[in-house]
């Protein structure tokens, strides 16, 4: 994606996109906000926190799993936890 389709998603400039790729100069919080909504990233690994690219789906689904209540959330998290041990298993096999 370029520059100056970049800066059309976040209402500014290419070249500003530009001058943030070079750190010439920082994005505010928002704009940071905004630059991650545009290419769909979480603020994290826009800024290098992290590495991990977040699919959006998990997300969601990690959101809406904290809003169950609390013994539903371990009966989740307990079939989880048996699906990844069963997954890690068999690739060792």
């Amino acid at each position: 994606m370029s520059q100056d389709e970049v800066g059309k998603l976040v209402g500014v400039h290419g070249a500003v996109i530009g001058r943030y790729e070079r750190e010439e100069v920082k994005p505010s919080i928002e704009m940071a906000i905004q630059l991650a909504e545009a290419l769909e990233v979480c603020l994290d690994y826009l800024v290098g926190s992290t590495d991990i690219l977040l699919d959006k789906n998990i997300v969601a689904k990690i959101l809406d799993i904290q809003k169950l209540k609390e013994n539903d959330r371990q009966h989740v998290f307990a079939l989880l936890d048996a699906f990844l041990k069963q997954t890690k298993l068999q690739s060792i096999l």
